[in-house]
């Protein structure tokens, strides 16, 4: 697995990717969100930039065994912990944090493998869970 820069664009990058692939299925609806959100701009990248990180990020997992589907989270902890380490400003941790819960929500459904990742980011960065929308609450309002 190839080291980013603490902090740098490229590690920011990765986790975004690491959400888009958790669910073991890159969708074409969170494709365009990256596009939509403008995901590469407010991570410091060129949009193909983004993408080569994301292609980068599959090739390491290839690379090192690590894709095993049959997991909830296609990464072990270990490798986890070390991506989530490489991010440690607060400010882009919550940035991170909000373009994956807007990735993982994009198809209505949060899969396993997003929700180990949504999770992991909280606990390593120190994060309180009251920062995740709870979309089930306003929508029980909506329906009322």
């Amino acid at each position: 697995m190839r080291k980013y820069a603490q902090n740098s664009p490229q590690a920011a990058a990765r986790i975004v990717a690491l959400t888009v692939i958790a669910d073991g299925d890159v969708a074409a609806a969170e494709l365009a969100l990256l596009d939509e959100l403008a995901v590469h701009q407010k991570l410091g990248l060129e949009r193909d930039a983004l993408h080569a990180v994301i292609d980068q990020f599959c090739a390491d997992l290839l690379s090192s065994n690590q894709l095993a589907w049959a997991d909830a989270c296609p990464v072990d902890e270990y490798t986890l912990a070390e991506l989530m380490g490489e991010i440690d400003d607060p400010g882009l941790r919550r940035k991170v944090l909000g373009l994956c819960v807007r990735l993982a929500e994009v198809d209505d459904l949060v899969a396993e493998g997003e929700s180990v990742v949504l999770m992991a980011a909280l606990a390593h960065w120190g994060l309180n869970h009251k920062l995740l929308p709870d979309h089930g609450t306003s929508r029980s309002r909506q329906a009322a």
